[in-house]
């Protein structure tokens, strides 16, 4: 008898940087996630709307979760690694020891977070130059972006951070300069959050008419001046250095990083649908659009030209899928939103004991308490006098405006639990209402979307996949693997590697489809009278602002 040699596996680190934790898995070459681990990651909040971070404390994470998802593994085996992280400014020095971003002087928090709204009135004054180079961003340039950011240190930390600061990073290029010693960006990082341009770079008169001219005159050495492809090599792999704090060798492969959203997106727009009878079957990924929901959500669609789209991000070209142009769309607050409905409300330590006593979480908890409230209405209609705007901390689109606040109509004096659990169903069903007004506003500009791709922690929720169904109309694709996030950034570091030809094969192989949620059309006519109220609510807004400002 003959002997067949087994060829060995290939596997990929993905390293997610998410708000409140570091994540990292071992991926194989079909997509399967082998080993997952995830630690905790500091957050400060000194002031109302500032949020810090700190570059070391999440390093330190990045190491501690890679050493543990590879313990065991012949290293010889490991191709590739990826990053991805939130759209947080991480400054350096010019000797890159982290500078504080903040009056307080605390180097060690040299973060301001993607969350951060410190930079309202900047971000007015750029929005009002009404630069050609906003028309990319939907028009109307987020606080959440760096360009204010960056403008917001210098009017306030001018001597103690501006002048000092040797570069400013987005995380997630941070994270891969940090691997391997090369400063180079990320197209998807200088495209999506900083104005760079494809095929234009850097728009010196921009950074000028906003007063950020020094980051001309120097170059742009600061910002970027080197630019990479998503799941290009960087450098010559992995230093000496970081190849020990990461308990990896060293030299293996590093790809340029992705911002967190985009590598959810690259995890699960591209997956095979053959034999799922979805209307995106057959058709060009133009089709679908990827819903990454977790503390925030954004989604992703793409197009084979570009679509400008009011208040929505982009057309960014090639900052997610190679050749393609992107548009972003988002919600500031969604699961952040959730826990702060669940956890203010006075039931929530009753919730607590009840849920801990049947060894649940506390939204599988409040999901069977629906489930024997409903009695024989579906569980979506008992919100039919009750109704939730969502933007709590502002409307990122397709409104851009974050000065509008959340909205509550129809409580009552009651208080328990049914209450708490109804008021949790209206905010979920506000989350889906707020994508349906993204998606319609989308398709008027001329995308073209029958699927929805769902990943990230929100996702894990069945009450959340199946309102978003309702609501939107379409059905929802759920990946096979929950992470889809670090499939894609997996992804990237088989790119990297070079043991796929494109990321477009690497999406196809790598992402799975799990389960397909689809929307029951008998509900559709009370979901788009909820629609209706829904609009409603910010035109009432809107009204009663205007009185009390006249």
């Amino acid at each position: 008898m003959g002997s067949t040699k087994q060829t060995p596996v290939k596997y990929y680190v993905g390293i997610d940087v998410g708000s409140a934790s570091v994540r990292a898995a071992l991926v194989d070459a079909f997509g399967t996630v082998v080993a997952h681990a995830d630690q905790p990651i500091q957050i400060w909040e000194p002031r109302p709307d500032h949020y810090e971070q700190s570059s070391a404390d999440i390093w330190a994470a990045c190491c501690s979760v890679t050493k543990k998802v590879v313990c065991g593994v012949d290293a010889s085996q490991i191709r590739g690694v990826g990053f991805d992280a939130t759209c947080s400014l991480v400054v350096v020095d010019k000797q890159f020891q982290p500078l504080a971003v903040n009056c307080e002087g605390q180097n060690d928090r040299n973060i301001i977070m993607w969350m951060d709204h410190r930079a309202v009135s900047q971000v007015e004054r750029i929005n009002a130059t009404q630069h050609r180079v906003l028309s990319y961003v939907g028009g109307v340039m987020s606080v959440e972006m760096q360009p204010p950011k960056l403008l917001w240190i210098k009017d306030n930390l001018q001597e103690s951070c501006w002048e000092k600061a040797g570069y400013f990073f987005d995380l997630p290029d941070f994270l891969s300069w940090k691997a391997t010693g090369v400063t180079a960006r990320s197209l998807c990082t200088v495209v999506c959050k900083w104005t760079y341009t494809s095929d234009g770079g850097w728009d010196d008169s921009f950074w000028k008419t906003i007063g950020l001219e020094d980051l001309v005159k120097e170059k742009y050495e600061k910002i970027g001046n080197h630019v990479l492809s998503p799941g290009e090599s960087v450098g010559k792999g992995l230093t000496p250095e970081a190849a020990k704090d990461l308990g990896l060798p060293e030299g293996i492969a590093v790809a340029a990083s992705l911002i967190d959203a985009h590598a959810g997106g690259l995890g699960v727009i591209g997956a095979d649908v053959k034999g799922h009878n979805l209307p995106c079957e057959n058709q060009p990924i133009t089709s679908r659009v990827a819903m990454i929901c977790g503390t925030s959500s954004c989604h992703m669609g793409v197009s084979e030209t570009p679509i400008f789209v009011p208040g929505v991000w982009g057309p960014y070209f090639s900052a997610m899928v190679p050749g393609l142009w992107l548009n972003e769309g988002g919600q500031s607050a969604t699961g952040k939103l959730i826990d702060h409905v669940v956890r203010g409300h006075v039931a929530f330590p009753e919730l607590q004991s009840k849920a801990a006593a049947s060894a649940h979480s506390i939204y599988t908890y409040l999901n069977s308490h629906l489930d024997l409230i409903k009695k024989s209405l579906p569980v979506g209609f008992l919100t039919v006098d009750l109704h939730v705007w969502p933007d709590f901390h502002g409307n990122r689109s397709p409104l851009t405006d974050l000065t509008l606040k959340g909205m509550v109509v129809g409580l009552t004096l009651s208080q328990g639990l049914d209450e708490l659990a109804l008021i949790y169903l209206a905010t979920i069903q506000a989350i889906a209402l707020g994508t349906r007004h993204i998606l319609e506003t989308m398709e008027a500009a001329g995308h073209h979307i029958n699927t929805l791709f769902l990943c990230g922690g929100l996702s894990k929720n069945p009450l959340f996949v199946q309102m978003h169904a309702d609501i939107t109309g379409k059905p929802v694709v759920l990946s096979r693997e929950v992470e889809s996030v670090l499939v894609g950034a997996a992804i990237l570091g088989a790119c990297a590697s070079g043991d796929f030809a494109s990321i477009q094969e690497a999406m196809e192989k790598m992402g799975k489809i799990g389960r397909v949620v689809q929307p029951n059309h008998e509900h559709k006519r009370f979901y788009d009278k909820k629609y209706e109220v829904f609009l409603k609510l910010v035109e009432h807004q809107r009204e009663y602002r205007s009185i009390m400002n006249s």
